[in-house]
């Protein structure tokens, strides 16, 4: 098969759950024997043509200097681009830029849409962008010929909305073990191994990073680690500008290196994730995959992930309630477990990338383009949620 990927800012990640999917999935299906191309923006820092085996188009991405315009700049140019790659599919990572030119899509290859998830919901969004959102959001489900969702959440959503069959993808993880030098990562951090607690997302509203911090401002005995670029938008820059006076929060900025950031998640003490909005959330499957103990924010996308082997928290009360308690991962090895078992099981890469290359065949091998039912689940946990939130 001849894939195109678009919808990334490229490859190897340097920024979010997308360019992890992106990275995972095209070296495994190069690695396959397959032709995997990946589109890239022309400032990736990474600058050879390939990357294990997978093919780096870069087209010029003015939004380091445009801002949001630059991102429909971005995926105008891509699209643009593979009308003269004869792809057999393109998988399409999201909608928010990128469906306005749905009708510039070479017609002879099958578009896949991952549907990400809710993305008109985030508070970061004015209400006018809010409202286009929708609209590209149905621009994505009409204009494709099969939908993925990455959780059980927005695969219900998208059958209620739009009455479609959207296939259940999730992401995947890889399970971590403990390295030599992971005591050199922490000690250039000033920690100790189980001595502090960590958070790692972009800093914006929908991730709770401003709960978590008004509650940890009161809890002068517990150590919270943030990274993420704070720098980089005007909530981020607010939270550190409110924060980082409290001796016991530390501002670590970005960090994409996986090994120094797995090191960071299996040594914490407790792990949280606010995250409210989307699917299945990569750096979710992370901290399970090294073993962390994780308090999340209380919704159903982490509840279908975590079930009943994490804290939750709706508000900075609940939050400042549980880290009241002396909560310590050697307490709840069950739990831990149980998060590493679904790694192994559920959100397994090369299972997924299986599951996807078998989903792509069977597609291609079809005389019509139309939308299909949604595939089995991957494990029986899948299909015990499904029919819990039928």
């Amino acid at each position: 098969m001849k894939i195109g990927i678009i919808g990334t800012r490229g490859i190897p990640n340097q920024y979010g759950g997308f360019e992890q999917f992106a990275e995972h999935f095209s070296t495994r299906m190069a690695d396959k024997g397959h032709e995997v191309s990946v589109y890239t923006s022309h400032r990736h820092p990474y600058t050879e043509k390939h990357y294990k085996n997978v093919e780096l188009i870069r087209c010029y991405d003015p939004e380091y200097f445009m801002g949001t315009t630059g991102q429909f700049i971005y995926d105008f140019n891509c699209i643009k681009n593979s009308r003269k790659q004869c792809f057999d599919i393109i998988l399409q990572l999201g909608y928010t830029s990128s469906t306005i030119w749905s009708w510039l899509f070479p017609n002879k290859a099958i578009l896949v849409t991952n549907m990400d998830g809710l993305e008109w919901t985030r508070a970061k969004y004015n209400k006018a962008t809010q409202y286009f959102l929708t609209h590209a959001e149905k621009w994505g489900v009409k204009h494709s010929d099969y939908l993925i969702a990455d959780s059980i959440g927005i695969q219900d959503y998208l059958k209620s909305k739009y009455g479609v069959h959207a296939t259940m993808i999730p992401y995947g993880a890889e399970i971590y073990c403990p390295q030599q030098n992971d005591a050199d990562i922490l000690n250039s951090y000033a920690l100790n191994s189980g001595e502090y607690d960590l958070l790692i997302a972009r800093f914006e509203p929908e991730n709770n990073v401003a709960v978590v911090l008004r509650s940890y401002s009161l809890q002068l005995n517990r150590k919270l680690l943030l990274i993420g670029d704070y720098m980089n938008t005007p909530f981020g820059r607010k939270m550190f500008k409110e924060f980082s006076g409290y001796g016991h929060i530390k501002f670590a900025g970005a960090e994409f290196n996986m090994n120094k950031l797995n090191a960071l998640r299996s040594n914490c003490r407790i792990y949280i994730h606010g995250h409210s909005v989307g699917g299945t959330n990569p750096s979710l499957l992370e901290a399970m995959s090294c073993g962390a103990l994780i308090c999340a924010h209380n919704n159903i996308f982490n509840r279908h992930v975590l079930d009943n082997d994490a804290f939750y928290f709706r508000n900075e009360n609940d939050l400042a309630e549980l880290l009241k308690i002396s909560l310590d991962k050697e307490n709840y090895k069950s739990w831990t477990a149980n998060n590493l078992n679904k790694i192994a099981t559920q959100y397994n890469w090369d299972n997924i990338t299986t599951n996807i290359e078998n989903h792509f065949s069977r597609w291609l091998s079809g005389k019509n383009k139309t939308m299909i039912v949604a595939m089995p689940p991957l494990t029986s946990l899948n299909l015990q949620m499904e029919k819990a939130t039928k």
